[in-house]
């Protein structure tokens, strides 16, 4: 089996050794074994494993998430079912998102509206709506 330190598992992976740390301390992987020197070898499966977490990172989970995927994916009663239901959860958090963010476009424009047709030279109704402490809901 091919061992590689930090960097060439960086290198491979496209990541940071930094990130690499930070998926060894969160227990995204595992914590690899070291040579004498002290060096860090991780095995081909962490390249595979990193790549795993790098796509769901894309899908929209977060680390604390993915641990659970990575839970899911080890346990011999891991059905199908149980990361459909994670799935799910993340497309309704994604729903939710641009719901949320469609509104704050809908007060960006109005704001941008409002300062086109109202404010005069010295006075932006922008930053009054700020010094205000204006919401946008």
């Amino acid at each position: 089996m091919n061992m590689f330190t930090i960097g060439k598992v960086a290198q491979r992976a496209l990541i940071s050794r930094d990130t690499i740390r930070l998926y060894e301390r969160e227990g995204l992987i595992d914590k690899p074994k070291r040579l004498s020197n002290g060096y860090r070898t991780y095995s081909e499966d962490v390249i595979a494993r990193i790549r795993f977490i790098k796509s769901a990172k894309t899908m929209g989970f977060t680390l604390h998430e993915i641990k659970e995927l990575l839970a899911l994916r080890r346990t011999s009663k891991n059905t199908c079912n149980d990361i459909k239901r994670q799935a799910e959860m993340k497309l309704n958090d994604v729903v939710l998102k641009i719901k949320e963010l469609q509104k704050l476009k809908k007060a960006l424009n109005a704001m941008i509206f409002t300062c086109e047709k109202i404010s005069k030279e010295n006075e932006c109704s922008i930053i009054q709506f700020f010094e205000g402490g204006g919401d946008y809901e």
